[in-house]
């Protein structure tokens, strides 16, 4: 799914009980400052957490909620 950004979203769910303790996000490298020609590394998550769907729903960015609307079975609209 296209977000109104036009960046090309997959997602995932999945009924179970998944442990997130032991988290650790992939990385991505990234010039910065930028224009320093310094090169870091980056987490591509800051914080995962399992959240109630009317919480989650608070903090997704608006192009996303669909995704929560769609799990809960109601027609975005």
């Amino acid at each position: 799914m296209s977000t109104p950004s036009g960046k090309l979203l997959t997602v995932f769910a999945v009924a179970a009980d998944l442990d997130i303790t032991g988290f650790c996000s992939n990385t991505f490298t990234l010039e910065w400052p930028k224009g320093s020609g310094r090169l870091q590394e980056f987490p591509e998550l800051d914080r995962v957490a399992w959240l109630p769907a009317a919480e989650a729903n608070t903090k997704l960015l608006k192009g996303h909620r669909v995704f929560l609307e769609r799990l809960a079975g109601v027609e975005p609209g």
